[in-house]
């Protein structure tokens, strides 16, 4: 049976990891909307496709150059927290 402390810690440190591999996804989507969004106040253009196309864009290229980085935590993770907890140890 798996103690109270070794749970929350486990759930905690997923968590924290979950959070660090979406911190990059998201600050460029927010980065994206606010000058998209400023763009669209200057120039008065209301097209739906230029909030879609330039946020998609920009969250795909980010995943692409940050995969490295969110393969490693998730690795790292599983191997120093998940697998141990799985073996019995």
């Amino acid at each position: 049976m798996m103690d109270e402390l070794v749970f929350y810690d486990t759930m905690r440190q997923g968590l924290w990891s979950a959070v660090m591999i979406s911190t990059p996804i998201l600050v460029v989507a927010l980065i994206a909307g606010l000058i998209i969004g400023l763009f669209q106040a200057l120039t008065s253009v209301q097209e739906m496709t230029l909030t879609f196309v330039p946020k998609l864009a920009a969250i795909v290229a980010v995943f692409w150059v940050t995969m490295g980085f969110m393969t490693e935590t998730l690795t790292s993770f599983f191997r120093g927290q998940l697998i141990p907890l799985i073996a019995g140890g």
